[in-house]
């Protein structure tokens, strides 16, 4: 199994700086894409950044500019800065990796427990 524990969370001030990361642990053989996810009351889940494992990253519109993704492949890490961070930005952010275990050579899915994010006005 893996497992993943995010942190940096917080509350934030209008144009402030949070910083999120999150560290993959268990059997695993690799991680492909890592990702952070996030999920505002009442809102579906969304994704917010992706990194492939050679680095190639993707944001969404919303966040372009403000964000960086990256990770470290030894450690199986991923990070978040976020910058120049808005009220709406205020939801639960989760981290999402799709790892291959030693136990199955599938790809999964695997997510962390989330991580409160609350940008004041």
């Amino acid at each position: 199994q893996v497992q993943l524990v995010e942190s940096g969370g917080g509350l934030v001030q209008t144009g402030g700086s949070l910083r999120l990361s999150c560290a993959a642990s268990g059997s695993i053989f690799r991680t492909n894409a890592m990702a952070w996810y996030r999920q505002a009351p009442g809102k579906q889940r969304e994704l917010v950044a992706a990194i492939t494992s050679t680095g190639a990253t993707d944001y969404a519109d919303s966040v372009k500019g403000r964000f960086t993704i990256s990770r470290d492949n030894a450690k199986n890490t991923v990070h978040l800065q976020m910058n120049s961070l808005k009220p709406e930005d205020t939801a639960v952010y989760y981290c999402n990796a799709k790892a291959v275990t030693y136990v199955s050579l599938v790809p999964r899915d695997y997510w962390g427990q989330g991580t409160q994010v609350t940008v004041s006005s």
